[in-house]
């Protein structure tokens, strides 16, 4: 019942459903937690964890997924920082998606070095670990080290998506390097997106 009223966005029936039950277990508080941090009430979701907490029910995965964003949407680096410990004492480390979500976290609370430092850790990257270290390198104005880790997923035969496409050229506009732009723009033929909308505004751009 929380998880459905709380993927509806019902927040206050979820809540109502929550607050009655007798005995809270990790899947309860993770459904409220994740309901919270999806429809973007960071401040609710990391109270409500930090009460799950101190009454003694040890966070999973899916918890930790749905703090990090959390902290993500809300800059909250501070919090972010101790969930990561947390992560590292659960042994969650190896998990890719985990890992990308912490990435995700300190690019976008602007701690680039420590998001570099994270996805250097992660052995086995896909495409969407290096899209969101890309993506963050290039929102915080890092153009050269968005282009140069864009060469290096290509390298390692990692195939770009329309987001790796769409950040590397923000980063060539800002670095007005057009011969790489043109570049990019062939391998965005040979993908067959160049018909991609968001792509082809990037492009003109």
């Amino acid at each position: 019942l929380i998880d459905m009223y709380a993927k509806c966005g019902i927040m206050e029936d979820a809540r109502q459903v929550f607050n009655q039950l007798r005995e809270k277990n990790v899947v309860s508080w993770t459904a409220m937690i994740a309901g919270y941090a999806h429809h973007g009430h960071g401040q609710e979701a990391l109270a409500l964890y930090r009460q799950m907490q101190r009454e003694g029910v040890k966070p999973n995965r899916v918890t930790f997924l749905s703090i990090l964003r959390a902290c993500a949407s809300l800059g909250a680096l501070k919090e972010g920082k101790r969930a990561h410990a947390k992560i590292r004492k659960n042994g969650l480390e190896r998990d890719v998606v985990v890992m990308s979500t912490l990435v995700d976290m300190y690019a976008k609370c602007g701690a680039i070095e420590d998001a570099q430092q994270v996805f250097d850790q992660i052995t086995e990257r896909n495409v969407v670990c290096w899209n969101v270290m890309i993506t963050g390198y290039a929102q915080h104005g890092y153009s050269k080290e968005a282009l140069t880790l864009f060469k290096q997923m290509v390298s390692e035969g990692v195939k770009p998506t329309e987001i790796s496409f769409v950040c590397v050229l923000k980063a060539c506009a800002n670095l007005a390097a057009l011969e790489q732009g043109r570049k990019i723009h062939a391998r965005i033929k040979r993908s067959g997106l160049e018909r991609n909308i968001f792509v082809a505004s990037t492009l003109i751009d």
